[in-house]
């Protein structure tokens, strides 16, 4: 299976434990099952729940286990386990297609698949081969792999702090303190940025994936640059949220690769990291075109293009490429703090 989970959606009642909770709170963890939570987080897998129960008495007893800090927006509520697993995907930012529901009820599984049809639907009893699918097996395991649990529930806070701003988005931005640094991607980079092209499909300029040798290659070549991005605020620390891979041929520079996590879609990185882009090729006096690879999900990547000064040259009605036009003076963001490394 080459499909790759971010988020696992657990039932509870006779899944994550043994018992019902609305007729016996004396409840019961299944065998190893808290260790398979622990080892998923550690991974970077996303955990969350979709279960019919009191929200109240359920959260009680996953504190009671020590567990209900590896959930982020559980769904625990008496509405469809489908409806749970739309307001996951949606809350989080990611693709339905990377979900996972694992639950011990055969017609709810069934109900999950016939509405998403591209969630991976689990049997409880499989849980204890959790560990070993391939599909809930990164690749590798980076430090920002291990930190994706908290960087989400520091954005849950971020989020509440925003929802209850009475200033413009702007104003809020201004107020965050953000910190991004770009620099020349390292080997010790590696895995990160092999992982950020692997799991970014909406904000993904091309949906191009490389390979770890061919990331490799692009470090020490003299015909490309190579950048990522990192980001903090008064949050916390995002992690390498952008990747940029430029292409140099003669008079030119083509942008073959950009991508940002979809975690940062609001905060203004894309036009920054074009800013930075196009400075770039002022720079070197050369012509600046961008690839771009049109997907059922990268519009938004598309439209920044198109905001921050490119226009399209030539298309084949999939693959377009277009070429920075514009005159005007392109400034970072001032309400970014901008450093740019070696």
């Amino acid at each position: 299976m080459n499909k790759k989970i971010k988020c696992l959606v657990w039932d509870l009642d006779n899944t994550l434990w043994d018992g019902t909770l609305t007729e016996d709170d004396n409840v019961t963890l299944f065998p190893k099952v808290a260790e398979i939570v622990k080892a998923l987080d550690e991974r970077g897998i996303l955990q969350s729940i979709a279960s019919k129960n009191d929200h109240d008495v359920a959260m009680a007893k996953l504190k009671e286990f020590n567990l209900d800090h590896y959930f982020i927006y559980p769904q625990i509520s008496w509405n469809s386990k489908a409806e749970s697993i739309t307001n996951i995907a949606e809350t989080i930012n990611i693709g339905i297609d990377t979900l996972a529901f694992i639950d011990d009820r055969r017609t709810e599984r069934e109900e999950v698949k016939f509405v998403h049809s591209d969630v991976l639907t689990l049997d409880a009893l499989e849980y204890t081969n959790l560990l070993e699918m391939d599909a809930l097996m990164p690749r590798f395991v980076t430090a920002d792999s291990k930190n994706r649990r908290s960087m989400y529930q520091n954005d849950i806070v971020r989020n509440q702090e925003e929802e209850e701003f009475t200033g413009s988005n702007k104003e809020f931005l201004e107020t965050l303190d953000m910190k991004l640094t770009i620099s020349a991607v390292k080997e010790e980079d590696l895995k990160r940025v092999e992982e950020l092209t692997v799991r970014t499909n909406q904000l993904n300029s091309t949906g191009y994936t490389y390979s770890y040798d061919e990331l490799t290659g692009f470090i020490d070549s003299e015909d490309h640059v190579f950048l990522t991005v990192h980001l903090k605020d008064r949050f916390g620390d995002y992690g390498k949220v952008g990747l940029c891979l430029l292409e140099e041929d003669g008079e030119s520079l083509k942008l073959k690769l950009l991508l940002m996590s979809c975690r940062v879609m609001s905060k203004g990185i894309g036009a920054t990291m074009l800013t930075h882009i196009i400075r770039i090729a002022e720079s070197k006096k050369k012509r600046l075109f961008a690839e771009f690879l049109h997907t059922d999900r990268n519009r938004i990547m598309y439209i920044t293009y198109k905001m921050n000064g490119f226009e399209e040259v030539e298309s084949d009605g999939t693959k377009e490429l277009l070429e920075y036009q514009s005159t005007r003076e392109h400034d970072y963001p001032g309400y970014i703090d901008v450093t740019v490394g070696q």
